[in-house]
């Protein structure tokens, strides 16, 4: 052990009640910012989750033909809405059988499956409700999709095996009064009233899905809606849904159809929980800030209280660096205890938040808190308290090394 730490531990083990309450500070604020980051990372990752669970990390839709010939030439631009102004978009996609063939060749595509998609009104009993219409192939879909995972009630084989069946979302079901086993009539452009069978009740856990999404089979769909076109869209199903913007670019200038990556549509709701999650971490971060300004004034007191030891310290030959370490030390040991308790403490605590039972029904669908455990808020909740404290210690730890040994000892003030 160097003299600088020896004296440093025996300088905080005269002013123990002070050491105490500034590493109270710092646990209390480590533990705060991993536990109220894993919240809102928790939160966020259900929405992504369930988002890709319900419509799939890209989605192609309608073809484009790019507008202007001759003289109408569009200007050449690298801003995607630029060039979307420049489109002349042509409903349906006919080719989807080749699109998804060429498609799978590509290594990051795990699944995809084609959609008819439509909007109807739908009636049970009293009740009537706007839905969205999903046409799918059944086999297709469930490997592309989380929709066998999301039902809550019914059977996934009772709709394969019935093309006059369908899947009803969990809130929609809940607004027309719907259980597995009952009717519902769809209303079809033609003014008749198509009867289905609810085979089953999805969950997504994404508000809108669950609030007005049906899914029947393609043939049906396409029947229904009167539609010339089998497919309206295709979802894709990605191993790393991250490079989804990549792929979205390749696979548009490619097949000349929109094409959107999950990050692309939900840029509003993934702007929102990053400002959350920005939100708690300033306003957590205050509390590690105010646990610095208490080490500031310990030290500073240990400073003013050691005076003479400092002095004859510096009598004996110590350096000015080595006077200036004795109280760095003093703020390192608090900042790495201090961050080992605080960490221990918030994944406890993450722990405990994560069992609060917590009904939420809106953007998404949960019944307790939802954490995320990332070793990322213990790295950065670590990182903040080594500089709060720091910086906290660097003061006093500078006045004490410009202390006159000389003066001081002969009883001048500081």
């Amino acid at each position: 052990m160097t003299p600088p730490l020896y004296i440093a531990l025996r300088f905080l083990s005269h002013r123990k009640r002070a050491f105490l309450l500034s590493l109270a500070g710092v646990v209390f604020g480590v533990a705060i910012f991993i536990c109220s980051q894993a919240q809102t990372q928790g939160f966020a990752q259900q929405f992504i989750n369930s988002t890709l669970g319900s419509n799939g990390s890209v989605v192609l839709r309608a073809r484009f033909q790019p507008l202007g010939t001759g003289l109408l030439v569009p200007p050449k631009s690298s801003s995607a809405k630029a060039n979307a102004m420049h489109r002349r978009y042509l409903e349906g996609i006919t080719n989807a059988r080749e699109i998804m063939r060429v498609s799978r060749q590509f290594s990051n595509v795990a699944a995809c499956s084609p959609v008819l998609r439509g909007t109807l009104s739908a009636r049970a009993g009293f009740e009537n409700a706007t839905v969205d219409l999903y046409g799918i192939d059944a086999p297709l879909h469930v490997q592309t999709t989380d929709l066998t995972k999301q039902l809550i009630d019914g059977s996934f084989d009772d709709f394969r095996d019935n093309a006059t069946s369908v899947i009803v979302g969990s809130k929609l079901a809940e607004v027309l009064n719907l259980v597995a086993g009952d009717s519902v009539q769809l209303l079809s452009p033609g003014g008749d009233y198509w009867r289905f069978t609810v085979a089953a009740i999805a969950r997504s856990g994404v508000g809108p899905v669950d609030a007005g999404r049906i899914y029947c089979h393609a043939k049906v769909a396409q029947t229904l809606l009167r539609k010339p076109f089998p497919a309206s869209m295709i979802i894709y199903k990605l191993r790393d849904p991250e490079r989804a913007p990549a792929l979205a670019k390749h696979f548009e200038a490619l097949f000349q159809h929109d094409t959107q990556s999950w990050q692309e549509r939900e840029v509003g709701n993934l702007q929102l929980f990053l400002t959350l999650r920005m939100s708690a971490a300033i306003t957590v971060s205050l509390i590690i800030l105010l646990a610095g300004f208490g080490i500031y004034n310990v030290l500073t007191m240990s400073v003013l209280s050691k005076v003479k030891e400092i002095a004859i310290l510096r009598s004996m030959g110590y350096r000015r660096a080595d006077i200036s370490a004795i109280f760095l030390w003093q703020g390192a040991m608090i900042a790495a205890v201090g961050s080992l308790l605080g960490c221990t403490a918030g994944a406890l605590l993450t722990w405990g938040v994560s069992h609060i039972p917590i009904r939420v029904r809106g953007l998404i669908v949960t019944d307790h808190f939802l954490v995320a455990w990332d070793w990322r808020h213990y790295f950065w909740a670590t990182l903040l308290a080594i500089i709060a404290v720091f910086i906290a210690s660097y003061v006093p730890a500078r006045r004490a090394a410009q202390l006159p040994p000389v003066s001081t000892l002969r009883g001048s003030s500081v």
